[in-house]
């Protein structure tokens, strides 16, 4: 099925939707392709191709509303599928707020090319993406006598979405995605058994690192870990690694949610305009970056994807507030999920920051945790290296942090400008003073 057919099909849908009985109605057509390769100890463990194809209907009847979905795209189910819904849906409590956006909200243009499609995407063999990931299995493997177990895969992922509203909105989605790692895990003399992983994901094929380099970088991390201890508890100093620092952004952006702020369980309600984290931070959430991994037109309620400074030198200044929340507060939409995450990029790498640090500790993973968006208060275990005189002295492990994300955020003081570039939270390293740690 083509994008023509595609489109076609979703209007004959939405029709059929509203002559049932639907006061309105959204339909979106999925179609996604995708490859995985796995080798594991110098074996084939999987290979899996795949395509999916979908429907996703959504009806509002008289403020009446369900979400529905089939994988049966041929008319004579579908009719049956649409007629059957709408009649369950008119059984639903109603709610006051429940409708299509306003089309003042839909984009103009939806032609715009974001460079998230791989024009070669079809022309890649399976030969090819086997290869690739035997190569990274067997240059990690080569790394170390040490190493006593290897993962590496190759994956990607095709995706094409029509999405049709009854008021007037009409767009297509097709981005391709690749991905490919490796997992390592070694062996201490002490008979520990520490692991890491590296991995690249990027909308294009040639874009991904070479084979050497994904299983080296998965090899060495691996091996850094050997001897890992726990060390005394205190404040240290803290640099976190680019690559996971998403996951300290997450104690903003959960609380950034329309739905927490509606439901009351946000520590930032009320803070729009205020300062809630270092003048260091600015958080700019860039839908509309070329060759972004989370790039797009419009969101997931057909929404236009906009550019925004969520949080201006450490000032809060958006939510991400959708369509159906928005009514509920009695505020403007913004989006509802985030896009890409760019910063506001400091002047130092990694490497240089680390020098200046007399006694600390470096992040290069998080392991479990959990964080409460309703007080900011969080825990995480982490993983990563002593720093001392501005060196990695030793690996440490099972050690957490702990503390409140309102005052944790106002304790960043240097942003490096080293942005992680395979995913969509483009995070550079993160430098924090005297952070609550515990161990032995």
């Amino acid at each position: 099925m083509n994008n023509k057919e595609r489109l076609a099909l979703a209007e004959w849908a939405m029709n059929l939707t509203l002559q049932k009985g639907a006061s309105e109605a959204s339909v979106v057509i999925f179609r996604q392709q995708e490859v995985k390769i796995e080798f594991r100890d110098k074996k084939l463990e999987t290979l899996k191709q795949s395509i999916q194809n979908s429907l996703s209907l959504q009806i509002y009847v008289d403020h009446r509303y369900s979400e529905n979905s089939t994988n049966d795209l041929r008319k004579g189910s579908l009719e049956k599928f649409i007629e059957d819904v709408v009649t369950s849906t008119k059984y639903l409590a109603q709610d006051e707020y429940r409708s299509l956006p306003n089309p003042q909200y839909y984009p103009e243009n939806t032609n715009i090319d974001l460079k998230i499609k791989d024009e070669q995407y079809e022309s890649l063999t399976l030969s090819e993406r086997v290869k690739m990931a035997a190569e990274i299995e067997e240059v990690a493997m080569a790394q170390s006598s040490h190493i006593i177990s290897t993962t590496a895969w190759c994956s990607d992922v095709h995706s094409l979405i029509t999405r049709v509203h009854s008021n007037g909105f009409s767009g297509d989605f097709e981005g391709t995605r690749f991905s490919a790692g490796a997992e390592v895990t070694v062996k201490d003399k002490d008979g520990c058994r520490p692991e890491d992983w590296y991995e690249a994901n990027t909308r294009f094929h040639k874009e991904l690192p070479s084979s050497e380099m994904l299983g080296k970088n998965a090899a060495q991390r691996a091996l850094r870990k050997m001897g890992q201890k726990k060390i005394a508890s205190g404040r240290y100093n803290m640099l976190v690694e680019n690559r996971v620092g998403n996951r300290l952004i997450s104690l903003l952006t959960k609380p950034m949610s329309g739905q927490a702020l509606q439901q009351k369980s946000s520590f930032l309600e009320g803070m729009q305009g205020q300062k809630i984290a270092s003048e260091k931070l600015t958080l700019i959430d860039d839908p509309l970056l070329k060759t972004g991994m989370g790039s797009r037109l419009f969101d997931g309620e057909g929404l236009a994807a906009q550019r925004r400074t969520m949080i201006d030198k450490g000032v809060l200044q958006y939510y991400y507030v959708d369509h159906y929340y928005g009514k509920k507060l009695g505020i403007e939409p913004t989006t509802g999920s985030s896009s890409n995450f760019v910063f506001e990029y400091g002047t130092r790498k990694l490497e240089e920051m680390r020098k200046d640090i007399r006694e600390g500790i470096l992040i290069t993973g998080f392991i479990g945790g959990n964080s409460n968006p309703t007080t900011g208060d969080f825990s995480f275990g982490i993983m990563g290296s002593l720093i001392e005189n501005g060196e990695f002295t030793k690996p440490i492990y099972e050690m957490n942090i702990s503390g409140n994300a309102k005052e944790f955020w106002n304790q960043l003081v240097e942003v490096g400008n080293d942005p992680y570039p395979y995913a969509s939270c483009q995070s550079p390293s993160l430098f924090f003073e005297k952070i609550s740690f515990s161990g032995v």
